[in-house]
């Protein structure tokens, strides 16, 4: 899908493109707003390790989200305690070009299990309107310890009905 200046799409995530998805994730500011990363999110065996579980695992839709011809960041649909949840990851050069918005909106063309849910630290306000822009309503709050702040931080839970 064309948005306002990259040309968007959305395709299978393969095990190539772990290790650009690896680097973005290693950014201190999209760390500090995704706040909620694995202990050992910058050990890069253990990231390649983990995720190419990942990908072969049926119950995970992993998909790399392509700007024109550019890795863009990666869109996913897993499980976690019975609920089917919603994460994505945008590389700072592309934020604020409305690529993680158009990239649900179409993810969720493909991905119909509903409900689904999407979980955002109480201050990533980019987050709250990419989920909001495509329907997800806030239905709660819950706390937890957030690895990439060290702290116990406050997090939003939106879901997805239709």
């Amino acid at each position: 899908m064309k948005n306002s200046s990259y040309e968007i799409q959305l395709r299978p995530t393969t095990v190539a493109d772990l290790d650009v998805l690896f680097e973005f994730q290693l950014d201190p500011e999209g760390r500090h707003l995704a706040a909620f990363m694995s202990q050992d999110s910058t050990n890069k065996e253990a990231y390649l390790a983990k995720y190419t579980r990942l990908l072969d695992d049926p119950t995970v839709n992993n998909q790399t989200i392509m700007a024109d011809s550019v890795i863009a960041g990666s869109i996913a649909k897993f499980i976690m305690e019975g609920d089917a949840e919603i994460t994505y990851w945008i590389d700072r050069e592309f934020w604020g070009k409305g690529i993680a918005t158009t990239a649900l909106k179409d993810f969720l063309k493909t991905e119909t299990t509903r409900p689904i849910f999407g979980r955002v630290a109480f201050d990533n306000f980019g987050s709250q309107k990419v989920l909001e822009k495509n329907g997800f309503v806030k239905i709660g709050t819950d706390s937890g310890f957030a690895n990439a702040r060290q702290t116990e931080i406050k997090e939003l839970i939106y879901r997805l009905d239709l």
